[in-house]
């Protein structure tokens, strides 16, 4: 297995031509329709990607659905050879992934091309796991009762842009090892690795069971997700999003799952050490990726007694961190991905300070004139906020950091807790009893004592409350794309099993 991070020629990279995935062929859309990436590191176009339409959409459900008998009938050792098999493609080209996503996100290069390695754990993990689903058997009566586990049938993945090629490659496992075919259809912010992925495993799997197509919402999105082929819906993506997709898919009744975003508290009780609750605080906050993460601890409700010395300790390190061309070694912090999200971190930053919570750090443009293309920004520390202020309510999806202090711990849940939001909480304490009962207090669906959100394979993870609705990443996703079927089967009384084991007719 080679996993070197030697960086491929970009130019090489793009020299392609990027197309969609359908029915086992690369293809452009049926109109010629095309979007345009933008690098937001540097401004710069790169190279065009079809822009898929309701003929597309089309085209692509029909693939599937004509995929499906076929591939729920395989057994289940060749559906997981071939699933499995799709890690050697992650691994053998993580380098380019990498470097697509880079091109598209502004996120750092060796995280980028991390994921790609990460994504293909999370198929070795699914693809393992997956031998332990099974029916049951019930003992109700002389009859027989049991139940089976079947696929959905066409499967619609709806992907972010923050961590492309890890979501793709998390987003097939499941529902494809578990009988369904499936249709991915990642962000039009960053679309390139999951075309290049199509390209190399096209011949992977049989034609139609992996489908990818690209496209803006009114052309793609919507038509996919109102399509009567369509039979189980997924996104990962904003509590907005979430909502025009439940509207949209109660239609029909489309079972869904959603994992949306968070404004994740990170609490520092005061027996905590200063310097590690720190070193947690930037951790959580994945700086790699400029803080787009669902799951970044950004609300830090740390407790009186120590506020000073945490805030001191923390602007001190937030102000160290490199922000630089992502694709610099010494990258610690990238370009934000898009203007639109760029300038709604500098409108928080501008709301903060009209609130009348202190800037201690950051929230600028750097002034390395060789960013000065780009959408950069220095992450950000605020102080002597309240919980009613915007930065400390509502999810901003940049690196900006909220510090609220507290000194009554039932008034602090009240406060990690008031909020419609309720995806992941960090606990920092030494004391055991504290860390359990807190943990068992907060209202969100992923909970860490005394580290980052890790995100443990295996580890169900998903949102209480407006957060979201269903869990991925551990064995209740694969639960979650089949649907129990419950067959009853009347036998012949015990008496007659005399009769019947010599051939004779009862009396």
């Amino acid at each position: 297995m080679n996993e070197t991070t030697t960086v491929p020629d970009t130019k090489s990279v793009l020299r392609r031509e990027f197309r969609m995935l359908i029915g086992g062929k690369l293809v452009k859309a049926a109109d010629g329709a095309t979007l345009e990436p933008v690098n937001p590191a540097t401004g710069e176009a790169l190279p065009r990607v079809p822009n898929a339409g309701p003929a597309d959409v089309d085209k692509a459900v029909a693939a599937a659905r004509a995929a499906l008998a076929g591939w729920r009938a395989l057994p289940f050792r060749e559906r997981h050879d071939m699933v499995r098999g799709l890690t050697q493609v992650l691994r053998q080209c993580a380098d380019e992934f990498g470097l697509l996503d880079t091109l598209c996100t502004g996120n750092v290069y060796s995280a980028m091309r991390r994921d790609a390695i990460g994504g293909a754990e999370m198929i070795e993990y699914f693809a393992a796991a997956a031998h332990e689903i099974k029916g049951e058997v019930t003992h109700l009566d002389d009859n027989l009762h049991y139940t089976r586990r079947e696929p959905y049938g066409v499967v619609l993945r709806l992907l972010p842009f923050n961590h492309p090629i890890a979501s793709l490659a998390t987003a097939l496992a499941a529902p494809l090892l578990t009988g369904n075919t499936v249709i991915m259809k990642p962000s039009p912010h960053s679309p390139l690795s999951a075309l290049a992925f199509g390209e190399a495993v096209r011949d992977r799997l049989p034609p139609g069971v992996l489908n990818i197509v690209v496209g803006d919402n009114e052309r793609a999105s919507v038509p996919l997700i109102r399509h009567p082929g369509i039979d189980r819906i997924a996104l990962i993506g904003s509590v907005e999003a979430g909502k025009a997709i439940m509207r949209l898919a109660a239609e029909r009744l489309v079972p869904l799952t959603l994992e949306l975003g968070g404004k994740n508290p990170l609490i520092v009780f005061p027996d905590a050490d200063p310097d590690r609750a720190v070193d947690v605080a930037i951790a959580g906050m994945n700086f790699l990726w400029q803080a787009h993460s669902c799951g970044s601890t950004s609300r830090i409700l740390v407790h009186k007694s120590m506020e000073g010395r945490f805030v001191e300790k923390l602007a001190e390190r937030v102000a160290r961190i490199k922000v630089a061309m992502p694709m610099d070694p010494d990258a610690e912090m990238g370009a934000i991905s898009f203007k639109a999200l760029y300038d709604r971190c500098l409108g928080y930053v501008a709301s903060g300070r009209d609130e009348g919570a202190t800037l201690v750090t950051g929230g600028q443009r750097p002034k390395d004139p060789a960013l000065a293309r780009g959408l950069f920004m220095t992450p950000a520390v605020f102080s002597n906020a309240t919980p009613q202020m915007r930065i400390a309510r509502e999810e901003i999806f940049g690196p900006i950091m909220t510090v609220v202090a507290w000194d009554d711990y039932d008034s602090m849940l009240e406060v990690a807790n008031g909020l419609h939001y309720g995806l992941t909480a960090v606990v920092m304490t030494d004391d055991l009893h504290v860390a359990h009962r807190t943990a068992e207090a907060l209202q969100a669906g992923y909970v860490e004592v005394n580290g980052p959100v890790s995100f443990a394979l295996g580890s169900p993870f998903g949102g209480f409350k407006q957060s979201g609705i269903g869990r991925e990443g551990s064995f209740d996703e694969l639960l979650g794309y089949t649907q129990v079927k419950s067959i009853n089967v009347r036998l012949a009384p015990r008496s007659s099993m005399a009769a019947r084991s010599t051939g004779k007719a009862p009396r």
